[in-house]
């Protein structure tokens, strides 16, 4: 795939989690022509004005460490911390909105609508530029 110099996701998975929380992950390239992830948090504001957002950049070098780590600590979670937690409980209410497209679908970028009907006007989708 060749570079995008706007430097729009060639991949993203959105993950709905709860009414105010969403993630993405997007795949992006470099002026190189390599890949790198990019993880973000995003919540809405207790105001409601726009969103918060953290993000993460993640190396081609660091996935398989990073992929082992999480793993680790999730598990840590699952059977040492909290093995009597229902961790399925969730995934039905979201099962149909957990990706939003992929292989460079413009209209599939983590700066999307964070979760409102995708035929919402783009000052919405302005709003939560960086």
């Amino acid at each position: 795939m060749a570079f995008d110099k706007d430097n729009d996701p060639v991949f993203t998975r959105k993950i709905n989690a709860g009414k105010r929380r969403t993630y993405f992950i997007d795949v992006r390239t470099t002026r190189g022509g390599d890949y790198y992830l990019t993880l973000t948090e995003s919540t809405r504001r207790s105001d409601g004005e726009g969103y918060n957002r953290h993000k993460l950049f993640l190396y081609k070098e660091d996935f398989n460490k990073f992929l082992g780590g999480l793993d680790e600590a999730i598990k840590h979670v699952k059977t040492e911390l909290m093995p009597d937690y229902d961790y399925e409980e969730f995934d039905k209410n979201y099962e149909d909105e957990d990706h939003i497209g992929n292989d460079n679908n413009p209209d599939s970028s983590s700066e999307s609508d964070e979760g409102e009907d995708n035929a919402s006007d783009k000052s919405k989708e302005e709003d939560m530029s960086w």
